[in-house]
Order: C-alpha cells, then sequence, then structure tokens
C-alpha cells in the first residue's frame, strides 16, 4: 500500500534560552513512521510528548534537524504551491482556518485560487457547494458567517476547506478535542465517511484515546519526543506492550 506520509530517523531540537540558562529539548528523537493512502495513524501521548512538533514536520511547517520527510511520495519542502493543495490540516479551534469577516463559502473555496487556479469561478463555487454538501451542512450554509454556525458546524466547514482540493494527505491535529462529545462522534463518523469516499491518509493527532479507537487504524505512541510503540488500533487497546501505553490506557 501506497505511504502518503514516510519519516525517516527525523530529529527536532528546540534552543530557549541564553549563557547558562540556555536549554535544548528534543522534541523529536530518531522518529520513523508511515501513513498508507486511505489509513488513518493517530499519534497519541501526553502534552509535551512531541506529537504536535510530528504533525507540523509533515506539513513542512518546521524543517527538522535530521532524517528524511516524504509526502506524496516526495520530499515536502520540494512541493510547489499547486501540490501542497494535496497536503491539509483540520485543527482544533475552526476560527484558526475560518475568517470571521468572510462567508463561508468564500473560506472554504480560498484554497482553491492557489492549488486549481485553472478553475473558473462558477467551476470553483460548484466545488464549494458540492463539498459543504458532503459534510452535512448543505450548499446554503455558503452565503452564511461563521459565527453564525455552532462549534460543530464550523468545524465540518473547516473539514470542508481542508477536502476542497482533493487532498492525499492531512493532518488532524486535536480536531475534535473542543466539541462536546455526541458532536465529536459526528466528527468521526464524516471524517470515516469521507475517507472511505476520497481515500486520503491521515495523521491523526490526540491526547483523547476515546476519539482514537474510533477513528484510527494504527496507534504510535509518543513520550519525550520518542515513537514507544506502534500498533494497530485493536491490538493497542487490547494488548499494549509498553508500560508507558498502558499508563495511558489506565488513565482511560
Amino acid at each position: 500500500m501506497t505511504a502518503v506520509l514516510r519519516m525517516s530517523e527525523v530529529n527536532v531540537t528546540f534552543t530557549s534560552g541564553w549563557g547558562r540558562r540556555r536549554t535544548r529539548v528534543r522534541a523529536m528523537k530518531d522518529v520513523t513512521l508511515e501513513v498508507p493512502a486511505g489509513r488513518t495513524l493517530a499519534m497519541v501521548g501526553e502534552s509535551g510528548s512531541g506529537k504536535s512538533t510530528t504533525g507540523a514536520v509533515a506539513l513542512g511547517l518546521r524543517r527538522p534537524d535530521s532524517g528524511t520527510v516524504e509526502v506524496l511520495g516526495k520530499p515536502v519542502r520540494e512541493h510547489s504551491s499547486a501540490e501542497r493543495g494535496r497536503i491539509q490540516a483540520v485543527l482544533q479551534h475552526p476560527q484558526w482556518s475560518l475568517n470571521p469577516r468572510r462567508r463561508v463559502g468564500v473560506s472554504v473555496r480560498e484554497p482553491l485560487t492557489v492549488a486549481s487556479a485553472d478553475l473558473s469561478r462558477q467551476e470553483q463555487q460548484d466545488r464549494v457547494e458540492r463539498i459543504l454538501e458532503q459534510v452535512g451542512l448543505g450548499a446554503v450554509t455558503a452565503d452564511r458567517y461563521p459565527h453564525e454556525l455552532s462549534g460543530g458546524q464550523r468545524q465540518r466547514v473547516s473539514v470542508a476547506r481542508a477536502l476542497i482540493t482533493e487532498p492525499g494527505f492531512i493532518v488532524f491535529d486535536e480536531a475534535v478535542s473542543a466539541l462536546d462529545v455526541s458532536v465529536q462522534m459526528h466528527i468521526l463518523a464524516l471524517i470515516r465517511e469521507l475517507q472511505a469516499e476520497h481515500g486520503f491518509g491521515a495523521l491523526f493527532i490526540s491526547h483523547d484515546l476515546g476519539a482514537v479507537r474510533q477513528v484510527a487504524d494504527t496507534v504510535a505512541v509518543m513520550s519525550r519526543g520518542e515513537v514507544l510503540e506502534t500498533a494497530a488500533t485493536e491490538d493497542f487497546f487490547d494488548n499494549p506492550t509498553h508500560e508507558y501505553s498502558r499508563r495511558l490506557l489506565g488513565a482511560l
């Protein structure tokens, strides 16, 4: 199965302070992992474990100190502006990607202006309406503003915005952690449904093991920048091999 994300021995170190107070923290230590097309790899671990740094490296937002990162078959930094439309993210708070002064349709269409500049305005509008229908909002939502929608509806808009360019790889960074449990379940089911339809691979970053169990095919456990264990989701929950994993599940 083709890998949409492939990391090999990736290292990232953060440095802060000056002089004797200068400190170095390794946020990623020889991280190696793969995300196959059409599958979801969940990264779990406590705050500060390196999950979000891994997501930033996968998206090309942070350059690793060493190691290799390939997305959709080529080094992530070598993707053109148009190609980067096939690499998307859905963040914890939808307002981070939605301009409150713009109608929903404009925000959803925006990535197309770079990734699919050859499309006519009408073709772009047709695609916006189609994707809004797919995420269960309806085409009429295009004329509304973000503040007119509920939190769950805004997150659906964020998913639509990520999918509008027909990406091969999506990073979901704590994408449901700010939502009520019942809304979470709807969004997680939507992600699985859309993945089955569109075939994108996903990196699902979360501290919520309940959400992970619903959406992931594989689980990678991180602590202090290291991947301690990688296993099929069912195996991870039924028989974790690392003591840290067992502690995480015990807390759940």
